[in-house]
């Protein structure tokens, strides 16, 4: 019984150091799989009064954030030349037509400077939303700057109340946040 008891001491010692080292790595993989923890940093913390956009649509009409109060607003803030943006436009879209049924308006407010670019890439992309722009830099244009918006995509969503929801680059977040809200559109 003794060397029994030492035996499975020896195997548990053994194993200890692998079991350790496989939680460090899953640690790490979580971490480095967040990028809002290297890219959504200086975005709006929840809770915070949204910034009003005011803003013409992508066929020349007036937008207002504030005239969807009362809704949940997803803000998709992106660029036809931004290839991350490219790469995730069908999650948004997806998302769209997954929560759009359920009220929740989706705006995408675009960095283009270029008015033919700008068209050019949401009919590329089939982006079935509203689209706004001041066809300004990132860096220069003011709703950019009101959202603290380092890095596209980013997405905000923005509460019934008017307040920030959720700040995000990853759009699975935007998924799991809505699901929460309307759990009849789980899969």
């Amino acid at each position: 019984m003794k060397h029994f008891k030492l035996f499975l001491l020896a195997l548990a010692m053994t194993a200890m150091p692998q079991a350790i080292n496989a939680q460090a790595q899953t640690n790490t993989q979580t971490a480095a799989d967040d990028l809002d923890a290297k890219y959504a940093t200086e975005l709006l913390k929840p809770g915070t009064e949204a910034p009003e956009i005011a803003l013409s649509t992508i066929d020349g009409k007036q937008f207002t954030l504030k005239s969807l109060r009362g809704k949940y607003v997803v803000l998709d803030f992106w660029a036809s030349w931004c290839s991350d943006c490219r790469r995730d436009a069908p999650n948004i879209v997806a998302l769209y037509n997954k929560f759009h049924q359920k009220g929740v308006e989706f705006v995408g407010v675009s960095f283009d400077r270029n008015n033919e670019s700008w068209k050019n890439g949401v009919a590329k992309l089939a982006l079935p939303y509203t689209q706004v722009s001041d066809l300004k830099n990132m860096r220069e244009s003011p709703v950019s700057l009101a959202y603290h918006i380092k890095w596209i995509p980013s997405v905000y969503i923005i509460d019934p109340e008017g307040k920030v929801a959720l700040a995000t680059v990853m759009s699975e977040k935007v998924d799991a946040f809505l699901t929460s809200v309307y759990p009849d559109c789980a899969e």
